[in-house]
């Protein structure tokens, strides 16, 4: 079985450069169906989602084809086939972006419910609300959701709460509605943005996104293009926290700050010392950090996605810090993983108290998730001793090259067979 191996108290120094963002990679790639065109995907980062995906365009009818490691050419104008397969999608939480986008093209679409990670119920109910109101009429057989319509035509949409996937997948049923379509209460994401900018680089006419309202004018039909993928927030806030946990000095390049303020708040509530500028964030830390509370919001707000890596940063700081999770229900998998290396953490329902001043020491692990995966190995980078994290591929479905990429940081960390 693959581990990774960690072999703690090594400070982080150095520059790290930011891949693509997994989350905008997974909504551009189907959504270069709508195109019926080729469309060149620059950016990408080289993960497991993404090869999977790219499997399930196949699988449909679309040419995809790696120029390098980072840009795909995707060829969907002989696509038939609107069905996607269990076995091609089962890994994949995105894989849902498909049912927008083929029944907006095609106007039939039929996807099994989709995999990714299993932290809590992620109900689909506000796709099936946006799409049906669009005018399809859907169905759930034997775990496919089945989707049909004669016509799409455009509507107001009250999303009754903030959905990120529910958001993307109207809008790319929209682009193709006839009228005007209107999505209010939209999740305001930094990868919502960049799926409206790269189909208005199609021809679609999408206006307000990263508002909470998002207004699309449907076109019959859009073209082809070149696109490159905006940096991945949740990678470099990974990092930003990695560097503070070790008590070292990183920059984290080519991102965009903007999206990082939320973190960087944080960071220096602590005592880092953050500094910024176009694109990176330095994050040094040169005395003792102090524990803070902590409520995972929507955009703008501090992410779920890097709830889990700050909650390994709590655990050496000092004090006592509280992390409310407002966004899933069973977020908190990882915590019995983070105490087998010696974190001592109390849970309540969606609060975790965190008491920090923690002496973590190396141990056998295992991910139970993408993001669990990361905080795992936050945690082994100041452990005493070695630590092993096993499930790796959940790691893999969402940071490229991350040992290569702490290794250059300084970090002592492998990827084993044992």
């Amino acid at each position: 079985m693959e581990y990774i191996s960690i072999k703690g108290g090594n400070r982080l120094e150095g520059e790290v450069y930011i891949s693509g963002a997994k989350n905008a990679a997974v909504a551009i790639i189907p959504a270069a169906i709508a195109a019926n065109d080729i469309c060149i995907i620059e950016n990408l980062p080289d993960i497991a989602d993404v090869q999977a995906l790219t499997t399930a365009m196949t699988q449909i009818g679309a040419v995809c084809t790696f120029r390098d490691e980072h840009t795909l050419e995707i060829d969907s104008r002989n696509i038939t086939n609107y069905c996607a397969t269990y076995e091609s999608v089962r890994k994949i939480r995105a894989s849902y972006y498909l049912l927008g986008v083929l029944l907006g093209r095609f106007g039939q679409a039929e996807v099994p419910m989709p995999g990714g990670c299993n932290f809590g119920v992620r109900p689909i109910d506000q796709h099936i609300k946006g799409l049906t109101a669009l005018g399809a009429e859907i169905s759930i057989e034997h775990g496919i959701i089945k989707a049909r319509a004669d016509k799409l035509v455009g509507t107001n949409i009250y999303l009754d709460v903030v959905s990120v996937g529910a958001t993307i997948n109207i809008m790319l049923a929209a682009v193709y509605a006839e009228g005007v379509t209107i999505i209010e209460n939209a999740a305001k994401e930094p990868h919502i943005v960049d799926t409206a900018n790269f189909l208005n680089i199609l021809g679609a006419e999408i206006k307000g996104a990263g508002t909470d309202i998002i207004k699309i004018t449907g076109v019959k039909k859009l073209h082809g293009g070149t696109y490159t993928i905006i940096p991945d927030q949740i990678e470099s806030g990974t990092y930003m926290i990695a560097a503070a946990v070790t008590g070292g000095d990183v920059f984290v390049r080519n991102i965009i700050p903007k999206h990082m303020e939320s973190i960087i708040s944080k960071l220096t509530e602590m005592n880092c010392k953050i500094t910024t500028g176009a694109d990176y964030v330095r994050v040094r830390t040169d005395k003792k950090l102090r524990c803070v509370n902590l409520k995972t919001m929507p955009y703008p707000g501090f992410p779920t996605d890097l709830q889990p890596q700050f909650t390994a940063l709590l655990c050496t700081a000092s004090g006592t810090g509280i992390l409310t999770e407002t966004v899933w229900e069973n977020r908190f998998q990882y915590i019995n993983e983070l105490k087998r290396l010696g974190a001592n953490i109390k849970l309540d329902g969606r609060t975790a108290v965190v008491q920090g001043d923690c002496k973590l020491s190396g141990a056998q692990v295992n991910a139970t998730d993408l993001r669990a995966g990361a905080t795992l190995v936050i945690a082994g980078l100041v452990a005493n001793g070695e630590t092993l994290i096993g499930n790796v591929r959940y790691i893999d479905r969402g940071y490229e090259k991350i040992e290569e990429k702490l290794r250059a940081l300084g970090a002592d960390i492998t990827r084993v067979n044992r």
